[in-house]
């Protein structure tokens, strides 16, 4: 038996459920946030009843309360930015090497491009005017 397939139709184990399971990065990713979420509030709650038995202004404790709820949750996304993997580099052949100088001519602002997927691609917009392409003709090559 080189082939091996697990029996998952055991009559006792169907499940009439047949919607499709998230299993995505994207979907664990939301899991995990959403427990993050809970816990973060379920903390604050904590502080918040203690503060409150010992006897501190209920006012104060609703500020600060969501003063800590806004900083830890802004602490929270920076450092999970931080843990999140840098994406993959797009496939070779989508985009390639080009030396490109364009200036508006309106306002004089000059921008370099390096990266195009055409071979002399669109010129951007800046001040509302598509940019001149100043670059020569062996820059472009």
């Amino acid at each position: 038996m080189t082939d091996f397939e697990p029996v998952t139709d055991v009559p006792d184990r169907i499940d009439t459920d047949d919607t499709p399971v998230a299993s995505t990065a994207r979907a664990r990713d939301e899991r995990v946030q959403q427990r993050r979420h809970r816990i973060l509030v379920g903390v604050i709650v904590v502080i918040a009843v203690g503060l409150l038995i010992a006897r501190f202004s209920p006012i104060r404790v609703i500020i600060a309360s969501v003063v800590m709820y806004a900083m830890l949750r802004l602490g929270f996304a920076i450092i999970g930015a931080f843990a999140r993997p840098i994406p993959e580099a797009p496939p070779e052949g989508e985009l390639r090497r080009v030396r490109l100088k364009y200036r508006c001519s309106v306002c004089g602002t000059e921008i370099r491009m390096t990266l195009a997927n055409d071979e002399i691609p669109d010129p951007p917009r800046h001040c509302t005017e598509d940019m001149e392409l100043t670059a020569t003709a062996d820059d472009m090559l």
